[in-house]
């Protein structure tokens, strides 16, 4: 039964992997278009996270912030998911070349712990953003002197919010809806790799039970 599923899934994943091929062999500017793509996911994901978790901040008188910090968002996330589908890409010639279905489920695994990283790659992009954001806003501000350990205590205050927030989202879960719903949407570009792996295991695993049964 587990080597059917296992066979059945990587036929579909070789036909992924020649789509892609053929896309990338048909123009000079695909690395450019795919982070092109992944910036606009990005953002795509922010602002219907900012809108659909926190609309008061979208629409009350931070609007102007939180449209700036979605730039750094949206090429700090690219930079990440682009990273992350060479990765997967790597993974999945790999086990496609296996014949032990055990090492081919296994080396697919390793999207979940990418997941999982793009959990903590969404925290540290917040924090940087929102720095970034900051700094240029207070260099702007002519009559305002601000020393270089006051952009360090900023980014450090950023840092400790986002950890408290993630820990009290782990402790109290039910108190933390918003920010756990704001977190997965903001990963969700980073998932697309094993939600597809997913997806192809359910398709397999469903095929093969059909073909059991007749």
């Amino acid at each position: 039964m587990l080597n059917k599923i296992v066979s059945l899934w990587k036929k579909d994943l070789i036909k992924v992997l020649l789509f892609y091929e053929k896309r990338r062999f048909k123009g000079d500017y695909f690395f450019l278009y795919l982070f092109l793509f992944f910036i606009l996911v990005n953002i795509g994901c922010y602002w219907f996270a900012m809108i659909s978790a926190f609309p008061s901040l979208v629409f009350g008188s931070t609007f102007n912030y939180y449209f700036k910090v979605s730039f750094p968002v949206g090429l700090l996330g690219a930079l990440f998911d682009s990273l992350s589908f060479f990765i997967t890409l790597i993974i999945i010639k790999k086990a496609i070349a296996t014949t032990n279905s055990t090492i081919y489920i296994a080396h697919l695994s390793i999207d979940l712990i990418i997941a999982t990283i793009a959990t903590f790659w969404v925290i540290f992009v917040f924090i940087i953003s929102g720095w970034v954001v900051s700094f240029f806003e207070t260099i702007n501000q002519s009559t305002e002197f601000v020393e270089l350990y006051d952009h360090e205590t900023n980014i450090n205050k950023r840092a400790d919010n986002y950890i408290n927030t993630i820990n009290d989202a782990l402790i109290n879960p039910s108190r933390n809806i918003q920010n756990i719903y704001f977190g997965a949407i903001m990963g969700l570009s980073a998932m697309i790799p094993t939600i597809i792996h997913f997806t192809m295991f359910l398709k397999s695993f469903f095929y093969s039970l059909m073909q059991n049964k007749y």
